[in-house]
């Protein structure tokens, strides 16, 4: 890929100014991030980007160093860079246990990945292509002929493939204690119902003792009617809810709360505040996330985040905003304010004494 282009207009827009302004901001707080952080009350805090392979991202030189051009490599830089990763890949593909024993050996012990649900496992359509050989073979002779399926149209013995096939892709993560918690993202058209709030407790049946969070993108969840409900159904059932900064005045809106609806886990992701691409079609997804934040934004963050590592032992905050090198900046600093803002150390060995 040829190196990315900086425009006039994006040149004169501080939000998407281009990879080498950004990086210049980056390079102020290089070494924030690189390892969890720990408040005074025992909060784990960890910071990272929702990918460490988009194209944008993986152009030589934008955030890796010329000459990491393999997957290996990749993952060993960014897992020296950043403690934790959110995998995006396995909501459009359900993951390879081979691939994630990979992973594993690439990184540190103490390293996280959290892993976005796959598309079938949150009401969301997926391409039939995309399904592993033995479950097209499996499917009915209509369904197979369809370029994109939903849950509901699988027979109940192929519903249930997709979730143990997750899980079993997942296995090495798991196992090594790598496996952060499952993202389960639901849509926009998935509304505050009886039906809806089963559904939520049947998928973290189905996945049993791995950790979820869940993250809404509808605003019906949080308007006046529903908003103290379903804050009580997710703690009453100690299911975290996915704090999320992201465009406002849209049908997938959600407010930015600092709620805590589990002691266990508080997830947070950043999504970019670029309204006009939020809900457009036909455009890369890469283009709804193309904003880099200013620190006055990612400040706004700071006593949300005080408040919310107050009630929850662990917390992971993820960059989604992946164009280039907006995340992996706007990570660092947010990293950097919390631990001068804050006053969180470093989750580092204490020095010997002598």
């Amino acid at each position: 890929m040829p190196p990315l282009p900086i425009n006039d207009a994006s040149a004169q827009n501080p939000h998407d100014p281009g990879p080498e302004a950004s990086g210049e901001r980056a390079a102020l707080v290089a070494q924030a991030a690189r390892e969890p952080l720990v408040t005074r009350l025992g909060t784990t805090i960890r910071i990272g980007t929702a990918s460490w392979t988009d194209p944008t991202m993986t152009v030589p030189g934008v955030f890796y160093p010329r000459g990491a051009d393999g997957a290996e490599e990749r993952l060993a830089y960014y897992a020296a860079t950043f403690p934790i990763v959110e995998i995006d890949a396995t909501y459009y593909a359900l993951p390879s246990a081979k691939v994630a024993a990979a992973w594993v050996d690439r990184t540190p012990p103490d390293f996280i990945f959290d892993a976005k649900a796959h598309a079938l496992m949150t009401g969301q359509p997926t391409e039939t292509k995309r399904l592993p050989k033995d479950l097209r073979a499996a499917l009915p002779e209509e369904l197979a002929t369809k370029p994109r399926l939903y849950a509901k149209d699988l027979p109940a013995e192929l519903r249930e493939e997709v979730w143990r096939g997750y899980l079993a892709g997942l296995e090495p993560l798991r196992a090594s204690g790598q496996l952060g918690s499952v993202l389960l993202q639901f849509p926009k058209w998935f509304f505050p119902t009886s039906e809806s709030r089963d559904f939520i407790l049947e998928a973290r049946q189905r996945l049993g003792e791995v950790r979820s969070a869940v993250e809404f993108r509808s605003e019906t969840w949080f308007n006046e009617k529903n908003r103290e409900r379903t804050l009580a159904f997710l703690a009453d059932n100690s299911i975290p809810l996915v704090l999320v900064d992201g465009p406002q005045g849209l049908r997938s809106s959600v407010p930015p709360l600092a709620a805590v609806t589990s002691p266990d886990l508080v997830v947070v992701r950043f999504h970019g505040r670029r309204t006009e691409t939020w809900e457009a079609t036909g455009i890369p997804v890469v283009e709804r996330f193309r904003y880099l934040y200013s620190e006055e934004e990612l400040r706004e963050w700071v006593p949300r985040i005080r408040e919310a590592a107050r009630e929850a032992g662990e917390m992971h905050i993820l960059m989604n905003n992946c164009y280039a090198n907006y995340g992996s900046t706007n990570a660092r600093e947010l990293a950097a304010m919390l631990e001068a803002e804050l006053a969180i150390e470093p989750d580092r060995p204490a020095e010997p004494q002598p």
